[in-house]
């Protein structure tokens, strides 16, 4: 399997991926949400000195979706998608929307029709990136990380579903790193088209609520993921967060519904204390 679609490699971790799997010698498709993308990707493929196709595809938009079965794609990997900060009883209803559209649905879109032409081959890889915040969840990053476990529950399913045609499935858990998408996404409040007066929250205040790592272990591990070079499942990064994760999956079962009431939880009080861009110390 050469040609791997990669979506969302405008910028961050799809943008560097995309460009590790040329060097690796596949046929990539970067796909980028807006036509502003496309010659700015070509220029940073050719400064690496790789060579890569650059396509134009917003996954919410059905006619890009049907584009793309043109490509006869092996490996798909859905990177795209977009972060919403705020508090689940804030954010406008269109701003979620947009986000389980990003996220969730269009990705699913898209891979319906390249998954089927992968049936009929015989062979097909997918990949999907999900999040840390699939597995978890924090203050203020609800309806992101509802998202991604819709994405959670729709790659375990499609893996389940798929294996008897010979399609392999593995998700990618990027926790927080510094690519600039987390903070990004605690701006977001500034559109919004809504009353302030009525926010539980005041958003200038607050910020992503954890120090963020170097990005090059997402490089690495969603490279490998997609060049079938590693071939677990379930792909958490950075791989010292996984024990926590375990835990705080494990923890809603002990958990009463009075604890803490009246309280701040010390989660939510990090994003009054945290700093935009905060790195991991070293």
């Amino acid at each position: 399997m050469k040609t791997v679609l990669i979506t969302g490699a405008g910028s961050g971790f799809g943008h560097e991926v995309a460009i590790r799997l040329a060097l690796k010698g596949f046929d990539v498709i970067a796909a980028v949400e807006i036509y502003a993308q496309v010659q700015t990707m070509k220029r940073e493929a050719a400064t690496r000195g790789v060579t890569l196709r650059v396509e134009k595809l917003d996954i919410t938009n059905e006619g890009d979706r049907t584009k793309a079965l043109a490509w006869n794609v092996e490996i798909l990997v859905n990177n795209a998608g977009v972060l919403e900060g705020g508090s689940v009883l804030d954010v406008p209803g269109s701003n979620m929307r947009h986000e389980f559209e990003v996220n969730v649905i269009g990705p699913l879109l898209l891979t319906q029709g390249i998954a089927k032409q992968m049936v009929k081959r015989g062979k097909g890889r997918i990949v999907w990136v999900s999040s840390r915040e699939g597995l978890n969840v924090n203050p203020f990053t609800g309806i992101y990380s509802a998202s991604k476990h819709a994405v959670e529950a729709i790659a375990e399913t499609m893996s389940l579903e798929l294996q008897e045609f010979g399609i392999e499935v593995a998700t990618i858990n990027p926790g927080p790193f510094l690519t600039g998408f987390n903070d990004r996404g605690f701006e977001t409040w500034k559109s919004w088209d809504d009353d302030p007066s009525d926010r539980l929250f005041d958003y200038s205040k607050l910020a992503f609520p954890r120090a963020q790592f170097d990005p090059e272990p997402v490089y690495a591990t969603m490279t490998k993921v997609a060049a079938g070079e590693i071939d677990t499942y379930r792909n958490l990064e950075p791989k010292s967060m996984t024990e926590e994760t375990k835990h705080l999956i494990e923890a809603p079962w002990n958990k009463k519904v009075r604890d803490g009431l009246g309280t701040r939880p010390a989660s939510l009080q990090k994003s009054y204390e945290m700093k935009p861009e905060t790195p991991v110390a070293r």
